[in-house]
């Protein structure tokens, strides 16, 4: 028999805790999944929830004891910026949490993780999602491809998800835009309008682009 401990031997406790914070993301995106029926969350989402969570653990392996090397991660992760904007402050919040449950498996602090999961899923499944809260508001500028602007498919999509929209601004250039006041529940997805609205390049808009307007308004 070897006298080899197992966890001793280079990289296998790494990867176990990397494996630890990957199943930490994946068991919350399955307990989103069921709190956001009526809302699922986008793949992509799902995904940076696993991935953020399992960059925390990998941090701090990287990390370790050396000061220089968390003020790199610190000065690199400062220049990250999503892409696609977090409508919902829950989101965020799950990501940031996730990220410090990624970090304590990363430490070696597997009972803090664990306790931490329960926690953060025990939460997810009581606090009510989206319940109760008034419609947000928003402003939305579509550009089509050419001169003819198509109206009759965008208040199409508009009304099969319920979106209450105002013309306020209209250019008749080369390429026909309009810019409208939106009022939409905040369980729509704008993810899917948009996909809906652009229909592939096959609805005759060549871009859609939301913006929350620095005073939201309400009904």
């Amino acid at each position: 028999m070897s006298d080899i401990n197992p966890t001793h031997i280079y990289g296998f406790m790494e990867a176990g805790r990397l494996l630890v914070a990957a199943s930490i993301g994946a068991l919350v995106v399955a307990v989103q999944r069921w709190t956001r029926r009526g809302r699922p969350l986008t793949r992509s989402m799902e995904q940076a929830h696993v991935l953020l969570c399992l960059a925390g653990a990998l941090m701090m392996l990287i990390v370790g004891d050396s000061v220089a090397r968390a003020f790199g991660i610190a000065g690199a992760a400062a220049i990250i910026r999503f892409r696609t904007p977090i409508e919902d402050p829950r989101d965020i919040t799950v990501l940031f949490l996730l990220m410090a449950l990624g970090m304590a498996a990363g430490l070696g602090l597997i009972p803090v993780a664990a306790l931490g999961t329960a926690f953060v899923c025990g939460c997810l499944l009581v606090l009510p999602h989206g319940q109760g809260e008034p419609p947000r508001s928003m402003k939305v500028a579509l550009v089509a491809e050419g001169r003819q602007f198509p109206s009759t498919h965008v208040l199409k999509v508009f009304a099969a998800h319920q979106i209450a929209a105002e013309p306020m601004e209209f250019s008749h250039g080369k390429h026909a835009s309009v810019r409208y006041r939106a009022l939409l529940d905040r369980e729509t997805s704008i993810d899917v309008v948009s996909a809906q609205l652009l229909a592939g390049g096959a609805a005759g808009l060549s871009s859609v682009s939301w913006e929350t307007p620095k005073k939201e308004l309400s009904l």
